[in-house]
């Protein structure tokens, strides 16, 4: 099986970190700022790089313990669970999506914001697609684009900061006072956009070399040369403009390019500050799909997600959805990106405070666990840091009316999750089957002519024309749909075995064999069934089954029983959902027919797999015989 390839080096990884985290608000960032709160927004961003400086260590500790492309969702993993941190790895995949769409679609705009709204689109999808291959083909083609992108981000802001020193005028810098502390604050919130991004970097850790070593200095000493880089541009940039007017421009980098530079500098920064905006999105499109990776490898989201590419080693399928999602956000999100954006903010906020909080649950519940760096005074600074976020959001929904609303937007889309969970839960995890199938059973039991239609239990019935006498396994009965069918068709000579894995449907099937007054079958409650047969289940004829090859967590091993059960020549038919909506994907081993009829092979049948079609699913039907031939591959006909 295709993995991950380790190639990042610590000056790469350290490039892509600085990028990543500094991203595009340093641009504009610093006008808003002095906006609020004048020349003290200076203490600002001094309050603010402190701020960042203890979420980059805690970070440098969580990476170095767990070197994983998960990132936040392995942290929150290992402290939560895996419903708090499928919500964690939800928010940030959906915050990832958004943040991508919405830059590409601002980039465009602030190179001409006259384009046509259609033309802005076409040009943001073309960056997709573009972003999107080149994440596809390799880490080292994304690490050339990534660093390429990452220096010119830097010799954007030397190509400021230099000048700015050079031309330094500290009469503009002496009206800091009278100090607004609730301003200050204020500034510090709508500047803390700048400091985003560690999330991004970590989901490289598994492609980094020595990751755990090099992953937690890349952390530390990329956020350290950030809050000096930051503090230097700022400083330099109300040195040169005083705050006022640096505040109320709408073009404040244009400003200082022409002075420093003259109106051609104007030109040549519009363009350099458009390419680190399209940078700082490339990160995102390199970096997030091995958040989607991770979920699927954990089975909390489409497995198939998780597959690496053989030659690139690359997660490509990741990608694809990626490149879907994002190009259905440009044109979903282009007449409204700037609420998007501002939805961000709470969103990350929030996020950084979760792993702040599994920072703390970690150093207690794995405490004697190795730590390649180790924060020192973490804890206590911690609960400082949480203090300061939400303090933060506090004063956000205070002084900004359009808080809750916003807060209700990000609301819903993380309760958009809990269905995904629960769909996922519903295919891979044991209890969460036998849970939502106990759930439905009543509900299938009124449904049970719109999910197993008449047409379709003919059909099986119809594949083996003799079943007078015969002992059948109906392996999953659900409430005895198909139950009372086979009973009729083995008739009072022949048996009927029938398990579940849920009591409730064994009770409700039991019933309706009583009201019929049908005493030649045999049911069986198995909790276990999606790993095995009954082990009571000695000898039968016939294997009937419905619904539940989508749920079997050992598929070799229950096949492995049902051949055990059967005499050579025992017939199999089994019958699964397939192709929800006509868009949701199948489990990884529905998806393909030869597969599906390796594995029965493997196991001693030779099957043939065929596909019905239903309104609102199809039914895939995989059918045969057992035969000491089948992994000589004689086709069942």
């Amino acid at each position: 099986m295709a993995e991950l390839e380790k190639t990042l080096s610590f000056p790469v990884i350290l490039i892509i970190t600085i990028n990543s985290i500094m991203g595009t608000g340093i641009f504009f960032l610093p006008a808003l700022g002095a906006k609020i709160a004048g020349n003290a927004s200076i203490i600002s961003w001094g309050l603010m790089a402190l701020v960042a400086m203890g979420i980059g260590l805690v970070f440098a500790e969580l990476v170095g313990m767990f070197p994983k492309a998960g990132g936040v969702y392995e942290y929150s993993k290992q402290a939560f669970g895996h419903f708090p941190s499928f919500l964690i790895g939800w928010m940030t995949m959906i915050a990832g999506n958004v943040t991508i769409a919405m830059l590409v679609v601002g980039a465009v705009r602030y190179l001409n914001p006259g384009l046509p709204e259609p033309l802005k689109i076409l040009i943001s999808i073309v960056f997709i697609l573009a972003f999107n291959f080149m994440a596809y083909k390799g880490m080292q083609t994304s690490a050339v684009m990534l660093v390429a992108f990452g220096l010119i981000t830097l010799t954007t802001l030397f190509s400021l900061i230099i000048p700015g020193f050079l031309a330094f005028n500290p009469a503009n810098l002496d009206t800091i006072t009278p100090l607004n502390f609730s301003l200050i604050f204020l500034a510090v919130f709508f500047i803390a956009e700048t400091f985003f991004g560690w999330e991004t970097a970590t989901f490289l850790a598994e492609e980094t070399k020595n990751a755990k070593k090099v992953m937690p200095r890349a952390m530390w000493i990329g956020t350290l040369l950030i809050g000096l880089i930051v503090m230097a541009f700022v400083i330099t940039s109300l040195s040169s403009i005083p705050w006022k007017e640096f505040g109320a421009s709408l073009t404040p980098l244009a400003d200082l390019a022409n002075l420093h530079y003259g109106s051609q500098g104007v030109t040549v920064m519009s363009m350099l500050v458009y390419l680190s905006i399209i940078g700082s999105v490339a990160g995102w499109i390199v970096s997030a799909p091995r958040l989607i990776m991770s979920l699927a490898e954990d089975k909390l989201f489409i497995t198939q997600f998780a597959d690496i590419h053989p030659v690139y080693k690359t997660p490509y399928k990741a990608i694809v959805f990626q490149t879907i999602l994002t190009s259905i956000l440009v044109v979903i999100g282009s007449g409204n990106y700037e609420t998007l954006l501002h939805l961000l903010l709470p969103i990350v906020l929030i996020l950084y405070a979760v792993v702040i909080l599994a920072f703390l649950v970690l150093r207690w519940k794995q405490a004697e666990t190795e730590r390649p760096f180790k924060f020192r005074g973490g804890v206590p600074i911690s609960f400082l840091l949480i203090g300061c976020i939400l303090a933060l959001l506090i004063m956000w929904i205070t002084l900004d009316h359009s808080a809750i609303d916003t807060l209700q937007l990000a609301g819903g889309f993380l309760f958009f999750g809990v269905p995904v969970f629960l769909l996922l839960s519903f295919y891979y995890n044991p209890s969460a089957i036998i849970g939502m199938t106990e759930f439905f059973a009543y509900g299938n039991l009124l449904l049970e002519r719109f999910l197993l239609p008449k047409r379709i239990r003919r059909e099986m019935l119809s594949l083996f024309k003799r079943l007078e006498k015969q002992h059948v396994l109906e392996y999953g009965s659900g409430v005895g749909t198909l139950t009372l069918h086979l009973a009729e068709r083995v008739g009072p000579e022949g048996k009927v075995t029938a398990t579940d894995i849920s009591a409730r449907n064994i009770r409700i099937l039991e019933r309706r064999l009583k009201r019929r007054h049908i005493t030649h079958v045999r049911t069986l409650h198995d909790p276990h069934q999606i790993n095995r047969v009954h082990p009571e289940i000695k000898e039968v004829d016939i294997v009937f089954s419905v619904g539940m090859l989508s749920y079997i967590q050992d598929m070799q091993k229950v096949l492995k029983d049902v051949h055990k059960v059967l005499p050579e020549h025992g017939r199999v038919c089994f019958v699964e959902y397939v192709d929800y909506f006509r868009f949701l994907p199948n489990p990884k081993w529905l998806d393909d027919e030869n597969t599906l009829k390796e594995l029965f092979a493997e196991a001693g049948f030779s099957v043939q797999v065929t596909k019905l079609h239903g309104i609102f699913w199809n039914y895939l039907f995989v059918y045969g015989v057992k035969s000491r031939h089948a992994t000589k591959g004689v086709p069942y006909i």
